[in-house]
């Protein structure tokens, strides 16, 4: 009996209070509303400073006549946005008719014969055509390989298949594959790999971007 009475007393004990479980359901509510409101509420205050960036930026570029803000009584967030995009639009359309191709072609022969410039602009131009182009994908697949010695793996992204004289030169299939940095994937190296010394991944680029830039942090969800 007294050995029954023991236990229930330390099975008492080891039960919470209701203020502590109260407390932990409190904390727990904390937590999740934090999780679900910061990355929307992060991501808003991202996109509003980049909009008043922009909007400052157009202004000042803009004549002041010109300027949306000088007749109405109080400021539109974004005017300047759709400002660039019209300008953009037209710029698009005039390059498009023949007289906008002739002085189209004009500009890139005069950039031609400038040593340093033309070298940057055919770089940028070729990058651009690349991202903006739909035809074909900036990376098509997501790599592991040992880098740089056996037994450390990175992740990798593949742009496209070693053609030209580095295609000719090794004698096997090899890959153009962008290693990056973290957390920033805009900066990194390029390596040319045998196509047998990489493991494909499944995982999508976009998953294997999340991954890079959150240090490992968020990893890509289980392939079904």
């Amino acid at each position: 009996m007294k050995k029954k009475k023991k236990q229930l007393k330390k099975n008492i004990e080891k039960k919470p209070s209701i203020v502590a479980r109260f407390l932990g359901k409190i904390k727990t509510y904390l937590f999740t509303g934090i999780l679900v409101t910061a990355p929307v509420g992060m991501t808003f205050y991202i996109a509003f400073k980049l909009i008043v960036y922009i909007d400052k930026w157009s202004n000042a570029i803009v004549p002041e006549k010109f300027r949306f803000s000088e007749y109405l009584p109080f400021e539109v967030p974004g005017l300047g946005i759709a400002v660039i995009v019209a300008v953009l639009i037209f710029i698009g359309m005039f390059t498009t008719g023949y007289v906008g191709r002739f002085f189209v072609r004009l500009g890139e022969k005069i950039l031609s014969k400038m040593p340093f410039i033309s070298s940057v602009y055919n770089l940028l131009k070729q990058v651009f055509e690349t991202f903006f182009s739909g035809k074909k994908q900036s990376f098509n697949q997501v790599v592991l390989l040992e880098y740089p010695r056996k037994g450390i793996w990175v992740l990798g992204f593949v742009s496209s298949k070693t053609d030209g004289e580095i295609g000719k030169k090794i004698d096997d299939k090899v890959l153009n594959v962008f290693v990056p940095t973290t957390p920033n994937p805009t900066s990194g190296f390029l390596i040319f790999v045998k196509e047998s010394e990489v493991i494909k991944l499944k995982m999508s680029v976009e998953d294997g971007l999340k991954l890079v830039i959150s240090c490992g942090i968020v990893t890509p969800d289980k392939v079904k």
